[in-house]
């Protein structure tokens, strides 16, 4: 995949903290080469976070994150403060700037608990030693100015040596799959599909497939019975669309593995198990208890939406109870999790890995169970283990 074209979840973060005026945004911009990010003498000009991605050596693909000063004040202030924060459970490196003339403070001091609290790698930077220099004899800090531009390579420098990466990840599908395998994607057009396009998580499952040597055939789901009938040998298997999960089961034959985008994306985001654990307290709900529906982005509604519209018609089907659906979207999610008895995340394919880890690691803390959308809709159409039995481990726990 082009460094152009690489999905935000699929970055390393790096995120720039510290206070007003201390010159984050001008390290921004000497770090990215670009006027990324509004400079000004004026305190407080960088409001919402501003987000920039950009290949950054030796690491590659990064997202970088410039934040609003945690020391504003008012009431817009504390919102900017609460947007910054966000920002901070999808880091994976933080940058704290200082400002050379002032030296660090106490609410530095405080981001840098935070920092070890979440474990988020990180480096301290003393910007505008061009108008006074620290000296710096510690393996967390260096000295820069972001005028001059000293420093900065060397920063670039430390940064990649601080960042953890996974070189072991999982594929999305990929390490399912032999060379020549042939595997069908049931994908549905309908009113709540985007315009012209594929959404991310099907166009990152295709791309897997090609880089496994393997093929790719992508239906609609009122395609499978002839597609499968053109085949001279057996799929591999059948990736749909977990809205259409019930139609397709239908018509696929029991030889031939069945999953869904949703369930791959759990895995790949690394709480599948979770999701599947989760699902079974679908049996437990009870009249007035609350589901949290979560989506990690942010897109316009359509009337067959999944989240608001779908999903809650089929639990409510399913249960035969009266529920109460709350939603989130974007990076607005609950810091309480205790009022909800169930909640039901998307896939989370424009979160990245931190994130989800951290909505995972809140709901537990809450004794909230969590599931996803593919799992869940499986689970009420009894067709989970089924969909999960290309992981055998996982079928193994569960039963």
């Amino acid at each position: 995949m082009s460094l152009n074209t690489t999905p935000s979840a699929n970055r390393v973060h790096i995120a720039f903290f510290g206070r007003r005026n201390a010159g984050k945004s001008s390290l921004v911009n000497a770090i990215t080469g670009q006027e990324t990010a509004v400079v000004s003498p004026i305190a407080g000009t960088t409001t919402d976070p501003v987000y920039k991605a950009m290949e950054l050596l030796p690491l590659g693909p990064v997202m970088i994150i410039d934040t609003a000063g945690l020391d504003d004040e008012g009431e817009l202030g504390e919102l900017r403060i609460k947007k910054t924060q966000q920002v901070l459970n999808k880091t994976d490196v933080a940058v704290l700037t200082i400002d050379s003339e002032e030296g660090i403070q106490q609410c530095d001091k405080e981001l840098l608990e935070l920092f070890i609290k979440k474990e988020i790698p990180y480096v301290i930077v003393y910007n505008k030693n061009d108008i006074k220099k620290i000296p710096v004899n510690n393996n967390d800090s260096i000295s820069v100015s972001a005028k001059t531009g000293e420093g900065i390579n060397e920063l670039k420098e430390k940064i990649a040596r601080i960042t953890k990466t996974d070189d072991t990840r999982l594929k999305l599908v990929g390490d399912l799959l032999s060379p020549s395998d042939t595997v069908i994607l049931v994908i549905p057009i309908d009113s709540s599909a985007p315009k012209g396009r594929l959404i991310l998580p099907q166009q990152q499952v295709i791309r897997d497939i090609l880089e496994a040597n393997a093929t790719a055939i992508v239906i609609k789901e009122n395609q499978i019975n002839e597609t499968l009938e053109l085949l001279k040998k057996k799929p591999a298997m059948i990736i749909t669309d977990s809205q259409v999960f019930k139609k397709v089961a239908a018509n696929t034959p029991e030889n031939i593995p069945l999953t869904s985008f949703s369930i791959l994306m759990a895995r790949f985001k690394g709480f599948l198990n979770i999701a599947a654990t989760g699902a079974a307290h679908i049996e437990k709900l009870k009249d007035g208890d609350t589901v949290l529906i979560s989506e990690g982005c942010t897109h316009h509604r359509q009337c067959e939406d999944i989240g608001t519209v779908k999903i809650p018609k089929w639990l409510t089907e399913y249960t035969k109870k009266k529920l109460i659906f709350k939603t989130s979207s974007g990076t607005e999610f609950p810091e309480n999790l205790t009022n909800y008895d169930l909640i039901i995340h998307c896939g989370g394919c424009m979160l990245n890995e931190r994130e989800m880890k951290y909505r995972m690691k809140c709901a537990e803390d809450a004794g909230t169970p969590i599931t996803n959308y593919g799992t869940a809709i499986a689970y009420m159409n009894g067709i989970l283990i089924r969909s999960l039995e290309i992981f055998p481990d996982l079928v193994k726990s569960l039963k």
